[in-house]
């Protein structure tokens, strides 16, 4: 550090010599330019020259604008000094020494008060690792550039970088170098030194320092890289089914370099390499016999070179040589064939369906299967061994894919046993016997337990538990898909194995278990499964069960084909849409229907359904229905209830008529009283109480008084002769309901039934009247009979009709001046002159009713015709005495009985 010190104070001394000559600067620092290693202290020296107006103490530092602080200051003397900083980063700096403003000198000459330098960093070179050279050959000889190649290590910058040379060395006499900033570079040669020894070795240098690789050592043969084997050649010995030799060529001369080989085979269709041990193998040689293959195999073969230096096994190997094919030749079967058999039930039986796989060491092409069928069925039946010509291609015979051949299909009760046994000829020979034994189907023998299923890579592995019987044999691990059947055999000990077949994603197997007792088959175990699961192709079609209800509907959808499904379906989602709401139920995947509820009648809706497995969902198309308005059945119950209600409402209305019936009579009906059967008779106070007359209609008489209606004093005198019937008002009650007007217009008046009080009239009927009349001995207009030699007759009539408009309206016939004279106008009448006897005897009575009517003659009053008026004497007993009969009007109408 004091050499340091001293030498960079000389540097300080020698540039402020120069620089106060040209009289630049006041300051100066020291280094100039310095490269500095990242991680390690600086130390710069600022020193004050030309000038005596600062000092030291007036100096400071700063680095990227931030000055430093005063602790890592070091003053040397007045007019210098030091500062030491830490280079932690990689970021380009300056380092700056200035000076304080302290006279207005400085501040004119600030530029002459500060200097700066600038600070590289970097890091030193690393050593190099890993130092490889290789020659390769070019034609027929070794190239003479070097290839090298090494790791670098360590970090570098891009202001100070590492710089590599490659120095080789070539028997202590020549070194070649090459120099690059890469991991690698060439070394040219003047010629490749065969049977020398070479030495290569790595110096990386900058900036801050230098440093070399490890040196690496060797005969140069180890350095070189030759060709493979050329014009590699197997051949088939006919004798020799299980060898085949090998012949090539040497790919470079002896001279040059000696080399050891290396070989390896497969069968045609593997990638399964097998390599021929280092110690079968001689150096320099140019054949070699590969020994123990199958026969009728066809196999693919490659060779390398390497080289052989003054140690062996140094150099690098070749590249392997082309693919050179040929398949051994042909030899009689070592194993049996594969027998297996496809069982179904049929109408009588069993239908057996035999198949076999060539013999697992064939040795050659198959040219026929010969069997032997035994069937038992209380005794035994033997036939005759039979031939079965195979055609099978030279092609399909040399691969690894075994052919499954059917044999023969029998049908056999549930009850028969049958045995077969199978032989496999080739050109050579026969193979051994194979016999399978399918057992009555009620002696087959137990299934395995607990088979399970899962993938694992890209294979499917099988476990299970061997079943209670210890005798078995083997097992055959059996796969179906659809139409294709595969199958492969297992050792009696194993419970768990990986089939071995070709298995494709996303397809369902049906995989089966069967144990074999002594080449009896028993009972499988069967479990699906798949390689591996994906999302379905397609979702399920969905349909409307029926029809659908008022709040209900029946969904039923097909399964999706298995070669759509690509996975387990896990669950199905329902959605059903009515409008803008949407619904959905999820259900598990082993239904295939459902019934929706809680639906809104006279709806449509929209339905589809999603099936899913454990790696995606598929929709299925829409479906749409239109719930009901009405539930089913609920119609026909409003009808019912509708009709039974109208059929109670009619049964009643009839029981009501039933017991109802008089007064509805009444009411609708009401009765016409019958003139002729009138009792006016036994109302008259003064007519004698009798015994009750027929009850035909009769008319002992009828006179017709002539009265000038329009006369106003007979219509006074009318009215005081009605006085003396007031006295038997009680009578005229009891008998009578009144008299009412007549049929010729006649104006009406009051009846000898009406009360006192004129306003009983108004409580009457207007549009009715009765009809009454006075039945007396026959007389003439203007006499009076005597009350002794005549008796009253008072007819009564029950009948009511409506009145006439004049007999209503009486003042619309006359002006409203001469109402009172003319209330009552004259009308026609009807006269009928009649001798009053007492005719008992009904015969005659009825003769002379008829001979009256027939007298009837309807004749008009005379307007100067007078009508006599009787005294007060005589109107006393008017009524009973008089001498004719005329309708009296009721004013009141009808008068209720």
């Amino acid at each position: 550090m004091v050499c340091a010190g001293v030498l960079q104070m000389v540097v300080l001394a020698f540039l402020a010599s120069a620089l106060r000559a040209k009289g630049e600067n006041h300051l100066v620092i020291a280094p100039q330019s310095p490269v500095l290693e990242i991680g390690t202290t600086f130390t710069a020296t600022c020193m004050i020259i030309n000038t005596d107006e600062v000092t030291a103490d007036d100096l400071y530092w700063t680095i990227s604008k931030t000055t430093v602080p005063k602790e890592q200051y070091t003053k040397i003397n007045k007019s210098a000094v030091n500062v030491t900083i830490l280079i932690t980063d990689e970021t380009v700096q300056w380092l700056f020494c200035m000076c304080e403003n302290k006279s207005p000198s400085v501040t004119l000459n600030g530029g002459q008060f500060i200097h700066g330098i600038f600070l590289t960093k970097g890091y030193r070179p690393g050593k190099p690792e890993n130092l490889s050279c290789i020659a390769v050959q070019e034609q027929k000889q070794i190239s003479r550039a070097v290839r090298c190649e090494w790791k670098s290590v360590g970090r570098q910058t891009s202001e100070v970088p590492t710089t590599y040379t490659v120095f080789a060395n070539v028997g202590s006499t020549e070194t070649f170098n090459a120099t690059t900033q890469d991991n690698h570079t060439v070394v040219p040669l003047n010629l490749f030194p065969h049977h020398m020894t070479m030495e290569f070795w790595v110096e990386a240098h900058n900036k801050l320092g230098t440093i070399e690789s490890d040196h690496l050592k060797n005969d140069a043969n180890c350095f070189i890289k030759t060709k493979p084997p050329s014009d590699v050649e197997v051949l088939a010995e006919k004798d020799f089914p299980t060898s085949l030799l090998i012949r090539w060529k040497l790919p470079i001369a002896v001279e040059y370099a000696k080399l050891t080989y290396e070989i390896r085979f497969c069968a045609h269709g593997s990638h399964n390499w097998t390599y021929v041990p280092r110690t079968d193998m001689s150096n320099d040689i140019t054949s070699f016999r590969l020994q123990n293959l199958q026969p009728y195999t066809v196999y693919v073969i490659q060779m390398r070179s390497r080289p052989l230096g003054l140690t062996e096994w140094c150099g690098y190997w070749s590249d392997w040589s082309v693919n050179t094919t040929k398949g051994t030749p042909e030899d009689r079967p070592k194993s049996k064939p594969d027998l297996w058999t496809v069982t179904g039930d049929s109408t009588n039986g069993r239908r057996v369906l035999f198949i076999c796989k060539d013999p697992v060491l064939a040795n050659g092409r198959i040219l026929k299967l010969t069997y032997n069928l035994t069937i038992e069925d209380h005794k035994f039946k033997n036939q005759s061994w039979e031939s079965l010509p195979v055609n099978r291609s030279e092609t399909d015979s040399c691969s690894n894919q075994r052919e499954i051949t059917v044999i023969r299909e029998i049908q056999l009760s549930y009850k028969q046993s049958v045995r077969l046994d199978v032989i496999a000829s080739n050109s050579v020979g026969k193979s051994p016997v194979a016999s399978l034994i399918m057992p009555p189907k009620a002696n087959a023998h137990d299934p395995v337990k607990e088979l399970k299923v899962w993938s694992h890579g890209d294979q499917l592995w099988l476990d299970w538990k061997p079943p209670s019987r210890a005798d078995v044999s083997e097992y055959v691990v059996e796969w179906v898909r659809g139409e294709q059947l595969d199958w492969q055999r297992e050792s009696g000990s194993t419970t768990s194995t990986a089939i071995k077949g070709n298995l494709e994603k996303f397809v369902c197997y049906n995989v089966s278990v069967y144990p074999i007792y002594s080449r009896r088959i028993g009972k499988p175990a069967s479990v699906e499964a798949f390689l591996e699961q994906g999302a379905p192709l397609e979702g399920p079609n969905v349909k409307l069960v029926g029809k659908p209800g008022r709040n209900n509907a029946k969904l039923t959808w097909t399964v999706i084909p298995l070669d759509r499904r690509r996975g387990f379906i896990t669950n199905y989602t329902i959605f059903y849409t009515s409008g803008t709401e949407t619904h959905n139920i999820t259900v598990p995947g082993n239904i295939t229907s459902y019934t929706l509820t809680s639906l809104s009648s006279n709806t449509k809706y929209d339905v589809c359904i999603k099936a899913s497995t454990v790696r995606g969902s598929a929709n299925g198309f829409n479906h749409s229905f239109t719930t009901l308005k009405y539930a089913t059945g609920e119609i026909e119950l409003i009808v019912v209830g509708v009709s039974l209600g109208f059929l109670f409402v009619v049964v009643m209305t009839m029981l009501l008529c039933v017991y109802k019936k008089d007064m509805i009579k009444k009411n609708f009906w009401p009765q016409i009283p019958n003139p002729g059967e009138s009792t006016i008779g036994n109302w008259s106070p003064d007519y004698p109480l009798k015994a009750e007359t027929p009850k035909e209609n009769y008319l002992s008489g009828i006179s017709v008084l002539d009265v000038d209606v329009c006369d106003e004093k007979s219509l006074f005198e009318e009215d005081k002769a009605s006085h003396p019937l007031r006295k038997d008002k009680y009578l005229s009650e009891e008998h009578s309901s009144g008299i009412g007007g007549s049929s010729c217009m006649s104006s009406p008046r009051q009846s000898v039934s009406d009360n006192d009080e004129g306003g009983d009239m108004a409580d009457t009927t207007a549009s009715t009247v009765q009809y009454s009349s006075v039945v007396a001995s026959s007389g003439y207009k203007g006499q009076t009979p005597s009350s002794q030699s005549q008796q009253a007759v008072f007819a009564r009539s029950e009948s009511t009709q409506p009145l006439l408009d004049s007999e209503e309206n009486p003042d619309m016939l006359v002006p409203e001046g001469s109402r009172q004279l003319a209330r009552f106008p004259r009308q026609p009448c009807f006269t009928h002159a009649a001798e009053n006897k007492d005719h008992t005897n009904p015969a005659e009575f009825k003769q002379l009713e008829m001979e009256q009517l027939e007298a009837l003659d309807f004749c008009p009053l005379e307007e100067d015709s007078e009508q006599t008026i009787p005294t007060d004497e005589q109107s006393s007993n008017w009524l009973p005495t008089a001498p004719s009969s005329s309708y009296m009007p009721q004013l009141g109408g009808y008068r209720p009985q």
